[in-house]
């Protein structure tokens, strides 16, 4: 989670031909994942992680996801930059500038908070190809990659109010903002159509600019450990790194479940010793964007504009590893339909 604010573009562009990162500065975890392909046909990935970063098991291992599968197709090398929870917006600019100054096409800002800083630097930088996740930012060469979690939340939420034995479930965001949000009111929507009996308590880990609530699994231990201690026996997060806490209190209740989001956290090999608890995870296929956008920029052909990921193109969906939902399967399937063709209209505020 460690990592320098801001590199130069020469000591980024150094980076990529050296075994280490240690010279510019930076920190083990400043990664360069990969070398030069040598065929010319390669791609040369930017990845500007939220914070986190690789190895959260949650969001950004999925955005890192993507960009493997291309650089395996595709060859070439990716560079990796985290945020950090103390970024200004200056920071945020220098993160994307120092990519794209070091050649890096296309520069994917992976989280909502590159907004602002992206709109000024793509419109400096009209020759590279941009691509954030889960915002949307006007530019010519902005690719906006976008998802309806309020949709595989209101699955989420039905699973959880046909699983409940106490009809008191849980939610836990990262942080208020309007992202998280959605997932709190699909959740939310999702329980209460299918259980109006049941209670939801709803608990975000930090605050507006704050945003240590995506990666801080002691405070997700802590709200999860609070919810379970007043009643719930199913809990949704939706933050970040800070899941992998909560999951881990859950796991320590007989007959709790947790809902996992982003990855399938079930097949998380940090996640293992905990996976029995781990009744679903609201999938969102970060991956599936940001491989869509490098080949896009690979095949000479950039995505632009707004691609939305909904839940009709499985651009969210729960995962059925475990076998825990298949009791519920019909259930599900039938809320999916019916959100699909329009008979129920999931809510994106609480």
């Amino acid at each position: 989670m460690r990592r320098v604010a801001k590199l130069s573009a020469a000591c980024i562009a150094s980076a990529a031909l050296a075994l280490t990162a240690t010279a510019c500065g930076s920190t083990s975890s400043d990664n360069d994942t990969g070398s030069s392909s040598g065929d010319g046909k390669g791609v040369k990935v930017g990845l500007a992680f939220d914070v986190g970063g690789r190895g959260d098991r949650s969001f950004n291992d999925s955005a890192a996801r993507g960009a493997d599968k291309a650089k395996k197709e595709f060859g070439g090398d990716i560079k990796e930059l985290t945020a950090k929870t103390s970024d200004t917006e200056a920071d945020r600019e220098q993160r994307l500038s120092d990519l794209a100054d070091a050649g890096y096409n296309p520069v994917i800002g992976v989280g909502y908070a590159y907004a602002a800083s992206m709109t000024k630097v793509a419109a400096k930088y009209p020759k590279t190809s941009f691509g954030i996740v889960d915002s949307v930012v006007n530019g010519k060469n902005v690719d906006s990659i976008t998802f309806t979690e309020e949709q595989g939340s209101y699955l989420a939420g039905v699973a959880a109010a046909l699983k409940t034995k106490s009809n008191h479930v849980g939610f836990i965001g990262g942080v208020d903002v309007p992202l998280i949000k959605k997932f709190e009111a699909g959740f939310v929507q999702g329980v209460k159509d299918t259980n109006k009996k049941a209670k939801v308590d709803t608990q975000y880990l930090s605050h507006g600019s704050d945003t240590s609530g995506f990666a801080s699994p002691d405070k997700g231990k802590e709200a999860a450990q609070g919810m379970l201690d007043n009643g719930a026996d199913v809990i949704y997060t939706a933050a970040g790194s800070s899941g992998n806490g909560a999951i881990e209190a859950v796991a320590g209740k007989k007959g709790a479940w947790a809902i996992g989001v982003d990855s399938d956290q079930y097949n998380i090999p940090g996640l293992a010793k905990y996976k029995n608890s781990i009744l679903t995870s609201m999938v969102k296929n970060v991956d599936v964007g940001v491989y869509d956008f490098v080949k896009s920029v690979h095949d000479g052909k950039p995505l632009t504009g707004t691609n939305t990921y909904s839940l009709a193109k499985d651009g969210v969906s729960l995962s059925t590893s475990g076998g825990f939902i298949d009791d519920l399967q019909a259930k599900l399937d039938a809320a999916k339909k019916k959100i699909v063709d329009g008979s129920i209209k999931v809510k994106t505020t609480p």
